[in-house]
């Protein structure tokens, strides 16, 4: 069986690499924009380097492949980025999925493919729509979220107007090693990092603190990816989170924990968003019945290995630093 990851190089793309090549006999081929993809060193898979957003590069991507299995993860992933460019955005998450829905159609593949947008598609949720189910509708208050709505509705029309094989996913925040700083707990556990050896004062600068969300591990929410193409109804569209939330604040508090150091807290008002997405809370009955899935690593060991993986990098990157050094003089 042949499977290709889109986005294969970044944060949850990288992951799912590794639990399908761990888990699965699927041979695996993965793309993205990066050259430098953060996949682990020796990692057997095909990777190529192409632009989604080109036509073109897409459907001869796809033609040369003539995948069993499609695990459409590529895209732009901050709701902040969004606002800062709202074209770019869209090209990522609507035109790169539009690609890959026409290449299908075209080419007449026989695939499955799985579509990952988010549950930032449903965008402002009142208190009475909560938990949230598949069924209710869009209100998208960002270009992140609209772009997402928009992938999402382009996939639901693919299936409907010719047929293809498509499930959608509805993910909400999931946080471990090799997030960009970015996104909080990464911009937190690298901070914490760099105080420990002494390359930033003892001093952690932060955003709201008080705004809830509901984490997942990403390996945690890959391995629902897998399950799903593997078990999904094709036409639905499924939520995943792990029904747990934390605050900013304990989210912190939990990383401190983690580590010898003594710091403070001192609010940054660039961190601090202008408009804060309230707490989403997902009804993810439809997809554990259909899985059996529930989240395995808890909230602390999802922060430890991340805060271990910051650590690890900065040494690296330091070694490396040290090295050019010697050379150059």
């Amino acid at each position: 069986m042949q499977a290709i990851i889109t986005g294969v190089g970044g944060f949850a793309g990288s992951h799912l690499a590794e639990y399908l090549l761990n888990n699965t006999d699927q041979t695996i081929w993965g793309c993205g924009q990066s050259l430098s993809p953060i996949l682990q060193p020796n990692t057997p898979l095909n990777y190529h380097c192409i632009d989604l957003t080109n036509p073109h590069n897409t459907m001869d991507f796809l033609d040369s492949i003539k995948p069993d299995y499609i695990y459409h993860l590529a895209g732009q992933a901050a709701v902040h980025t969004s606002w800062e460019d709202p074209k770019g955005n869209y090209d990522a998450n609507v035109y790169a999925a539009m690609n890959i829905l026409d290449a299908i159609w075209k080419l007449n593949l026989k695939c499955r493919l799985l579509v990952v947008t988010s549950m930032e598609v449903y965008g402002k949720v009142s208190p009475s729509n909560m938990p949230i189910k598949e069924d209710l509708c869009f209100r998208p208050n960002s270009p992140y979220s609209a772009s997402k709505a928009a992938e999402d509705l382009l996939a639901q029309a693919y299936y409907l107007g010719h047929g293809l094989d498509i499930i959608r996913v509805r993910p909400l925040n999931h946080i471990g090693p090799r997030q960009s700083d970015q996104f909080v707990a990464t911009a937190f556990a690298r901070q914490i990092a760099r105080i420990e050896i002494g390359q930033q004062p003892p001093t952690i600068l932060v955003g709201n603190l008080s705004d809830r969300r509901d984490f997942t591990d990403v390996r945690d929410m890959v391995k629902a990816y897998a399950l799903t193409m593997k078990y999904g109804k094709s036409g639905s569209a499924y939520n995943i989170a792990s029904g747990n939330m934390y605050t900013i604040k304990e989210l912190l508090e939990t990383l401190i924990s983690l580590s010898d150091v003594k710091v403070t807290i001192k609010v940054d008002t660039k961190r601090v968003r202008s408009s804060s997405t309230p707490p989403l809370i997902a009804d993810c009955a439809r997809f554990k019945k259909i899985t059996g899935w529930e989240p395995e690593i808890t909230f602390q060991e999802t922060l430890s290995d991340l805060l271990n993986f910051e650590r690890h990098k900065l040494k690296s990157e330091n070694i490396e630093g040290d090295s050019v050094k010697k050379v150059t003089y």
